[in-house]
């Protein structure tokens, strides 16, 4: 299987609902590459990736953004407090995602 990188900046920002949950939402771009390469993704259904911002590293998955058209992901409490983010900042964000085709 070949993987499909992205590189790209994006502002953290809070979801509003139950858990306060960090995200940065992927370029449309990113979006439609990833769509492409997963065609049986489906509906709410996460997609599994590494995500790296600055030193740090993690396995996760993006989910599909209905309201943006475009993925989200995560930003766990253990890596903005490694790389000393916050809500609102700018961030340097690479997704590696497997492709399925």
């Amino acid at each position: 299987m070949d993987k499909i990188e992205h590189r790209f900046k994006a502002k953290l920002w809070v979801y509003q609902g139950k858990g306060a949950w960090h995200f940065v939402t992927l370029p449309k771009e990113a979006a439609d590459e990833i769509r492409f390469h997963n065609p049986l993704a489906r509906g709410f259904m996460p997609i599994a990736c590494e995500a790296a911002i600055g030193k740090t590293k993690w396995k996760t998955s993006v989910f599909p953004d209905s309201k943006s058209g475009s993925y989200v992901l995560a930003v766990k409490a253990d890596v903005r407090k490694a790389e000393g983010i916050k809500a609102g900042d700018t961030v340097r964000v690479a997704v590696v995602v497997k492709s399925a085709l």
